[in-house]
């Protein structure tokens, strides 16, 4: 079994998978839709890749404010796990992500990805940081 992590976003959803060992977390696609509240294909997807590679809990990165308050992002994300939880039938951690997108970027630099190609694996990377945290705090 494995763990999957979700970075939730406006239109994306970036995705990565633990190993069977739950050590370490890899970054699998990115999920895209047109519309803030088109979930229907995104639900989809997310149940074929638990399919897939055997998942059995899920952790979400919840968007706290730099200061520890919840703002309207979180009651978003909030209710995307509710839903997940329903149709999935899985358990849905949330896991604090604030600055994982700061920290995807700032690994993209260091590694050189061009500016205008980053937009392509900020998402997926952001999940990998969530899920690695998760998991590196499990272990502990």
């Amino acid at each position: 079994m494995r763990i999957m992590g979700l970075d939730f976003g406006a239109k994306t959803v970036g995705v990565a998978i633990s190993d069977p060992l739950f050590i370490t977390a890899q970054g699998i696609e990115i999920i895209r839709r047109k519309e803030e509240n088109k979930l229907r294909r995104t639900f989809a997807r997310i149940e074929e890749l638990i399919e897939e590679y055997q998942v059995d809990e899920i952790v979400l990165g919840l968007p706290k404010n730099m200061n520890d308050t919840l703002g309207p992002r979180v009651e978003i994300t909030l209710a995307f796990k509710d839903k997940l939880e329903r149709r999935t039938g899985l358990p849905v951690h949330t896991w604090d992500e604030r600055l994982t997108t700061v920290a995807a970027d700032k690994a993209m630099i260091e590694a050189g990805v061009r500016r205008e190609n980053r937009g392509e694996y900020v998402d997926k990377i952001a999940a990998v940081l969530i899920l690695q945290g998760f998991l590196d705090c499990r272990r502990k």
